[in-house]
């Protein structure tokens, strides 16, 4: 007891001292010190020794005290000035609540408790789809831009489907998709492709009894996954693999439940008595898709290497239209992977195989493609930010507000009354970035300063709208990225607190052409989504782990040499391809 301290007063009986990682490190942990002291009254002093003239050196200090010894000099002064134990512990209680809120890089829990059972006794953590180009297949032109963003388009109860049974079509009402657990798995598969000069990247899947690879592009701005089908096919492209051909059993009648989820737009309803559930699917470049609706064998690889299976229904697509045959020439069909019911993500999340996130990293580097996952065990929440995803009923893309935009240090207008904020959507499915009218604009006129650096703009180059002649041959971005200035994006809210800053670097909006020219991948995006939004495509999503949370709602990204996750050692085989 202290001198001068009444018996009454509180006794202190321990201490915790807890430190936390450092922001810049957070694998090192946090650290907890304890202290435990005795009720029992302090030993006397020891006898004074004599006086010497040259005192020792100091004792070294120890890493613990033990029992029945009084808390150091430290701790005592603590006491002092702050009087009481209660007034301490709470000044430190409400340090550390400061502490992790300052830390937090949003509003998700910086740390999640995760079950103690042995890994082995866990069920398998994650789906994964490798993405690895495809190079030199084709060269693209601007008139050949894909734009995905599909939706279901309306129609009335006309005669444009197609009734399949042992090859013999017959005539039945068209239309489609439409849309506004918890088991711990995710899947993982690989992704190949790149932005130039295939525009586009694309995984496999493995469908049927025995099991049969396909390539799909990749396409977070659509509800329904399609391969191309022999029902017979009224306009099929070559294809990667041969046309999937369905039994009559496969094909699911209008009483389905997805069915009527894809139907509850039509003019009529959907019919109840159909034999099968038409679809007709209409994308953003006005190419088109039109099938009816199967359900068969998934196969989808878990981040283990093991395999799950899952009765999926995707659409049988016999008929395709416009630009979208020319990416068919390398791949069989579209992933969808939107908010829709029957998107991939969606589908599994209803049957319990996965928590309903989706998340892909592609490479900067044109020799690699990527990955995609689908569950939430392999995404780093803590090195994300992270920005609320906003809902709409008219579509199923996911999008949130951008309320600032930046060419270095140059405020870029969004265009709209007042300058206010507007949407902006993430599409994998579209291969460059698009802006407002007026934004684009102002890019425009901001770019004007390269012309003082030697590059001259070439219109005779059809890769881009825009594109540059230097005065050498360039043969990749990074010769030339000093001449040009990142581009940064606020999104999330108004306010910094709410908002966080998503970057893209002239990496992420530069492409080289088969002419050594520097082509802009930013397009002018006023006649795309009304005009109204900013769509983010691949070439700006490249160099970032992207993740679409439809658990929490929100969207978040990171910087990533996209070249596995972190808790692989090594992505799955691309299935279906000699590498």
């Amino acid at each position: 007891m202290e001198p001068g301290q009444s018996p009454d007063s509180p006794q202190l009986v321990g201490v915790v001292i807890i430190t936390l990682p450092p922001a810049d490190d957070p694998s090192l942990g946090k650290t907890i010190t304890a202290f435990t002291l005795s009720d029992s009254p302090s030993p006397p002093p020891p006898p004074q020794q004599p006086q010497r003239q040259h005192p020792p050196p100091d004792p070294p200090v120890p890493d613990h005290f033990p029992p029945n010894i009084e808390p150091p000099f430290l701790l005592r002064r603590a006491l002092f000035l702050f009087g009481s134990p209660r007034v301490l512990f709470g000044l430190l209680g409400m340090s550390l609540i400061a502490l992790i809120l300052w830390a937090s890089p949003s509003s998700n829990p910086l740390f999640e408790l995760r079950s103690s059972k042995d890994e082995n006794d866990r069920k398998p953590s994650s789906f994964v789809f490798p993405l690895f180009p495809k190079s030199g297949v084709r060269e693209m032109s601007q008139r050949e831009i894909e734009l995905k963003l599909g939706r279901i388009v309306r129609r009335d109860s006309q005669n444009l489907g197609a009734w399949v049974d042992d090859g013999l079509k017959y005539s039945k009402n068209s239309k489609t998709v439409s849309t506004a657990s918890n088991l711990d798995s995710n899947a993982i598969l690989p992704v190949r492709g790149n932005i130039y000069p295939d525009g586009l990247y694309f995984t496999y899947v493995l469908v049927g009894s025995p099991p049969k690879p396909y390539f799909l592009d990749m396409d977070t701005g659509s509800d329904l996954t399609w391969v191309q089908c022999d029902a017979p096919c009224t306009s099929c492209a070559k294809g990667a693999h041969p046309l999937y051909k369905p039994t009559k059993s496969k094909i699911i009648p209008s009483k389905d439940s997805l069915c009527a989820e894809v139907q509850r737009n039509q003019k009529t309803g959907y019919c109840e008595t159909c034999l099968q559930c038409d679809y007709e699917i209409e994308y953003a470049d006005q190419s088109s898709s039109m099938g009816v609706l199967a359900r068969d064998e998934f196969r989808l690889m878990f981040a283990n290497g093991s395999f799950m299976k899952s009765n999926f229904v995707f659409g049988c697509a016999y008929d395709q239209q416009g630009l979208l045959l020319n990416s068919l020439g390398m791949t069989d069909g579209i992933v969808g992977l939107s908010r829709a019911k029957v998107s991939l993500p969606s589908q599994l999340a209803s049957q319990g195989i996965i928590n309903n996130v989706v998340g892909h990293c592609l490479t900067t580097d044109a020799g690699l493609g990527g990955y995609m996952f689908l569950g939430d065990e392999l995404v780093p929440y803590w090195k994300m930010s992270w920005v609320p995803m906003l809902n709409s009923l008219s579509t199923n893309l996911y999008h949130s507000e951008i309320v600032k935009m930046n060419y270095g240090n140059k405020k870029l207008s969004l265009g709209g009354k007042d300058d206010g904020p507007r949407w902006v959507v993430f599409d994998s499915g579209s291969s460059y970035t698009y802006f407002t009218k007026k934004a684009y604009s102002d890019l425009i006129a901001s770019l004007k300063d390269i012309s003082n650096e030697g590059h001259i703009q070439d219109v005779s180059d059809p890769t881009l709208p825009i594109c540059w002649q230097a005065k050498f041959p360039v043969r990749s971005v990074s010769e030339v990225k000093q001449y040009f200035k990142p581009l940064t994006l606020q999104l999330g809210g108004k306010w910094w607190f709410a908002s966080r800053r998503f970057h893209i670097q002239p990496e992420g909006y530069l492409v080289i052409s088969k002419n050594g020219n520097v082509c802009l991948g930013i397009l002018d995006g006023s006649k795309e989504h009304d005009g109204a939004a900013f769509i983010l495509g691949d070439v700006s999503l490249r160099g970032q782990l992207v993740v679409y949370d439809n658990v929490r709602q929100k969207i978040g990204w990171a910087r990533s040499d996209c070249i596995r996750p972190l808790k692989l050692k090594d992505l799955p085989p691309f299935v279906g391809m000699d590498l």
